[in-house]
């Protein structure tokens, strides 16, 4: 198996527990279709890592040393044709995990995480699916509210946004998929994509994730 570009997916590890990121470079690297080309010890080491080696894919430490996994990201995201990143913690109600989502992380995966359910999260952000699922997106929003914009500012944020483009970012917001968005909405697939598309340039973010994130930002969920 190979990534959507034809090729293996290039993934950069960053921990600045060694053991940590040996075992996870141990694993990905003999997944099939994910080759790992490039680890670093902190945020710092991990944009270097990144021009160097130009990922698809960073597995990111939330809290390392000298630079954050929240601030890596919030720097790697500004780049020019940036990796996705997927953020590592030890507890999934940690504060730090919302703060690195609203900065441009793809999603999270628990460090005790099958080593299978790893992969398969690297295979899916590679290709543009979104890893948190519903009920995990919905307890951290509900437990995590703070660090987000007012209501006053979701709400400006959102009011260019159609009357259908406020519809699909309910529905990303309850954790829907595109195939049930396009269900719920009796509309294809393919327009479901493009909706999401528009939302993403309109409102100036990265993810599906950011958008749920707003949406709860304007108590639409």
């Amino acid at each position: 198996m190979v990534g959507v570009t034809g090729r293996p997916i290039r993934v950069v590890v960053v921990d600045d527990d060694p053991l940590v990121r040996g075992m996870l470079t141990l694993m990905l690297d003999g997944a099939d279709g994910i080759t790992v080309v490039g680890e670093a010890a902190d945020g710092g080491q991990a944009l270097t890592a990144v021009e160097r080696h130009a990922p698809d894919v960073v597995l990111m430490d939330i809290r390392m040393p000298n630079v954050s996994g929240i601030t890596a990201t919030e720097r790697l995201r500004r780049r020019p044709r940036p990796p996705e990143i997927i953020v590592l913690t030890t507890f999934d109600t940690d504060e730090h995990v919302v703060r690195a989502l609203r900065a441009g992380a793809s999603g999270f995966l628990l460090k005790d995480t099958p080593p299978e359910q790893i992969s398969q999260a690297v295979r899916n952000v590679a290709a543009g699916a979104p890893i948190l699922s519903p009920s995990v997106t919905r307890r951290l929003m509900q437990q995590v509210a703070s660090g987000g914009e007012s209501y006053e500012q979701a709400l400006a944020r959102l009011a260019p946004l159609t009357a259908r483009e406020r519809d699909v970012v309910l529905a990303i917001a309850q954790g829907r998929a595109n195939a049930e968005i396009a269900a719920d909405l009796l509309m294809s697939v393919t327009t479901v994509k493009a909706h999401v598309s528009h939302i993403l340039t309109k409102l100036d973010l990265t993810n599906r994730t950011q958008i749920a994130l707003l949406a709860h930002d304007a108590r639409l969920v």
